[in-house]
Parts: structure tokens; C-alpha cells; sequence
């Protein structure tokens, strides 16, 4: 999400061009959806299917894994009875995903946990509870969870952020280094947090955009002590933080409504911004070749391509080299690989752009059903995987043609979270299991 608001994908983070071999953040060793190895073409429920894992409570956040381990984040209620009411947004507001809904009503007391499972067998071997609160707010109640956000790791450290309820550190072992907590915040509609956290050197860096007071911060991640906080004129956001380098300068780039912006990492100071997405801003951005993409895909939907390198108001200049507003990604982020750029719809339609100049290789194809999508796709070895809510995972040949290589169902299953891709293996997380597809 997978990586929206709690009640979607939002996961976890980060951008290096010497990203370590593995799949430690939500999307890819280098956050742009990819993979370095193959992974499986087909599977069902009767094969290929290594191990499956059952997971406790509620939880929609991202697989990742590091040598032989595999982490999750989940919710899991202690059946102590929901507090009073708390405030909530009128009801009937159209949802931040898109569908009419309301937030979950008054909520119930839960462990916020961090799980990790042996790669090879799927035992568990420990669990860890990052703090028992209960929620300041709810989340959507199709799409939502208060574990939505995905774990990192560095292979050192393991870090599960659970919003307003705290940032965690940990050992590999499970033994808690520090947390941090941000304190509340107050999200669009109720649908709860959502953003993910970014990783470069010893910089974890956090956007905090909600309807209140609205900030960036990075904090050492050995101790979680606070290098600096930089204030920003924002509004609900459930789209995180990406970490690129350009010109020898590394940059922290937000994609938002309002503005997305570029931050210098070592000291926060704002280095450009430019307007032009629309309300809703989810999808990560990704970066390549010297240019950003940012896009949001709700009311006025947009997707522009920035040419890093300029300072001050980029809006109306030609550092926004094209955009689109057909066919953009609602909640999937895209995958961008061999300079094109993937956009998957929400009711499952495709584009493949070309990423220097927003031609369309092919745009809005349509896959073999009707499917819904929350999960962001992953690439490997010349094949992109989407999995669906429908719980088929459709396989599509990566390049300028479009074409389906096959479907995989696994019955009963909804996929929220994204796959995690590591060795010809699939890690896929359904409402209460993991599956190592081998």
C-alpha cells in the first residue's frame, strides 16, 4: 500500500542507490517497485505454496524481509470494551477511498504488534508488543487497519511505525532499542495515518501532514534522537517521504495536494515546490534519471514528471516536464523500471508510460475480469504482479507491449498489502495468513 490512510497501503520507505540485496522496505530495494531477483510465474492453492503463516488481529501493512526473516506489523483487539464516543467528522462524507463509508465508531483497546517469522518454515519466532492504547481515531471499514503501516529494516534494526501510536525500533532479536511518540494527529474524514517513514545512512525521515500542525522530521536512527523538524503548510497527506539523490545532493521529496515539495536531508530547508495534484494524494513517488513523479488520482487526478536540479516555485515552469490526468493510480504507487513508468487504477486498469516523455506505450488496458486493487504492483525479471482484492495475483510481461502471463488465485483471500519479491520467492499477505509462494 500496500502503500492511503490507515485504511489503505501505506508502508514504509526508502530510496539508495546502494540499497542492500533483500526486500526491506515496502517497495523494493530501491522504492521503485523492483526486484533484483526472478519470482514465480505460477501458483495456486495446491501449488508452489512453500508455507503459509497465520497472523493474529487486523493488519494491512507489507512484508519485508532480511536474510531469514520475515516482518509484519498487526493490530490484535484485548476485548476491553470501546471507550465512549469519541469526536468524528459527519458521517456520509464520500470516503477518502473513493466510496461512500463511514469511519469505525467508537474504538476498542489493542496490542500494536511487530511479528517476525522464519523465511524458510514460516514458524514464528517472536512477537513483539510495541504498546497496548487504544486508537485516537478509526479507519475505513473495508480498507482500514491500525497496522497499515509496513515495517523497515536496515539488517540491523527492524522499525514498525504505528502513527500517532508510536515509532518503534528493534533488534533483529526483538529487543526494543528506542520509540518515539509524535502525539495526535487528526486525519481527513477520521480514516486514520497512513505515511511511511524513509531510511538513508542513519536519517529516518517521517512526513506528518494531517489537519492540525503539519511537519517533517528526521530523526538518527540509532537513538531516535530529533536532527531537525521542519514545519509545513499541509493538510491530510497518506502519501510518505522519498530520499533521492541528484547533483551530488540528496533530497527528501513529499508528493501532496497542496504542494509537493523537495528537502535538503541534512537540514531540512525547503528546496523546491510546485503545484498541481489533486485532493488525496496517496501513491509514493518515485525517481529515476534525474526526474521525480508525483501523482494523486482522487479529484482532479494528476501525474507530473519534475526534472530535479532547480530551486524555488517550479509550478508553470519547464522543470514539469509532462503530465497526465488519465488513468492515474489512486492508491498503488507506481513501478518505474528500464525508463518506464507503470500505473495501476484502482478498478484494475493498466498504463506503461514512457518515463522521459509521458508518451504512452499503452494506456488503460484492461486486465482479463473486473478487479479491485489497493496492493501496489512489483516487478521482477521482465514480469509485474498485481494482486487484487479478489485474491487472484495477475502476472503482466514488463515492456512496451501489453500482455497478460498468467493469473494465480488463492481462494477466500483479499490482498491489501503489497507482495514482498526476494529469490524466487513471493510473500504474500492475505486478511490473517502469510504465503511464501517458492
Amino acid at each position: 500500500m500496500r502503500s492511503l490512510s490507515i485504511f489503505l497501503l501505506p508502508a514504509l520507505l526508502l530510496v539508495a542507490a546502494d540499497a542492500p540485496d533483500g526486500w526491506p522496505y515496502w517497495r523494493g530495494p530501491n522504492s521503485d517497485g523492483m526486484a533484483r531477483g526472478d519470482a514465480p510465474l505460477r501458483w495456486s492453492d495446491t501449488e508452489h505454496i512453500a508455507w503459509k503463516a497465520s497472523v493474529p488481529g487486523r493488519g494491512f501493512s507489507s512484508p519485508v524481509v532480511w536474510g531469514n526473516q520475515v516482518f509484519v506489523t498487526t493490530a490484535v483487539p484485548t476485548g476491553k470494551p470501546p471507550a465512549a464516543a469519541p469526536d468524528t467528522p459527519a458521517p456520509a462524507a464520500e470516503a477518502a477511498g473513493g466510496r461512500r463509508g463511514r469511519p469505525s465508531g467508537p474504538q476498542a483497546e489493542h496490542k500494536l504488534m511487530l511479528l517476525s517469522f522464519d523465511r524458510k518454515s514460516g514458524k514464528l519466532l517472536w512477537e513483539k508488543v510495541a504498546r497496548v492504547a487504544t486508537p485516537h481515531e478509526g479507519h475505513h471499514p473495508q480498507y482500514g487497519s491500525f497496522a497499515s503501516n509496513s515495517p523497515l529494516t536496515d539488517g540491523k534494526h527492524v522499525i514498525a511505525f504505528f502513527g500517532s501510536r508510536g515509532l518503534y525500533c528493534y533488534t533483529l532479536d526483538g529487543q526494543l532499542v528506542w520509540e518515539k511518540d509524535f502525539g495526535k494527529f487528526r486525519m481527513f474524514n477520521g480514516f486514520g495515518e497512513g505515511a511511511w517513514p524513509a531510511l538513508d545512512g542513519n536519517r529516518l525521515v517521517l512526513v506528518l501532514d494531517h489537519e492540525d500542525e503539519s511537519f517533517l522530521v528526521a530523526l538518527d536512527k540509532s537513538t531516535g534522537r530529533e536532527w531537525w523538524r521542519t514545519p509545513r503548510q499541509g493538510n491530510t497527506n497518506w502519501s510518505g517521504p522519498l530520499i533521492a539523490s541528484h547533483a551530488g545532493r540528496k533530497q527528501v521529496i513529499v508528493a501532496a495536494s497542496r504542494k509537493s515539495c523537495g528537502y535538503d536531508l541534512e537540514t531540512g530547508k525547503l528546496l523546491w515546490e510546485a503545484t498541481g495534484l489533486g485532493q488525496n494524494t496517496i501513491p509514493a513517488p518515485v525517481a529515476a534519471d534525474g526526474m521525480v513523479f508525483v501523482m494523486s488520482g482522487y479529484r482532479n487526478p494528476n501525474l507530473m514528471a519534475l526534472r530535479l536540479g532547480r530551486d524555488g516555485d517550479l509550478t508553470g515552469t519547464d522543470a514539469i516536464v509532462w503530465q497526465n490526468q488519465r488513468g492515474n493510480s489512486y492508491t498503488a504507487s507506481p513501478v518505474l523500471y528500464d525508463g518506464k513508468l507503470y500505473v495501476l487504477t484502482d478498478n484494475g486498469m493498466l498504463s506503461c508510460f514512457d518515463a522521459k516523455t509521458g508518451k504512452p506505450y499503452y494506456q488503460q488496458e484492461r486486465l482479463p475480469k473486473p478487479y479491485n486493487f489497493k496492493a501496489s504492483p512489483v516487478g521482477a525479471n521482465g514480469k509485474l504482479y498485481l494482486a487484487s482484492e479478489n485474491g487472484d495475483v495477475i502476472v503482466v510481461r514488463l515492456g512496451e507491449k501489453f500482455e497478460v502471463l498468467a493469473t494465480n488465485t488463492l481462494e477466500g483471500q483479499t490482498f491489501i498489502g503489497t507482495p514482498a519479491i526476494l529469490n524466487g520467492e513471493i510473500y504474500l499477505r492475505g486478511q490473517n495468513t502469510l504465503f511464501c509462494v517458492r
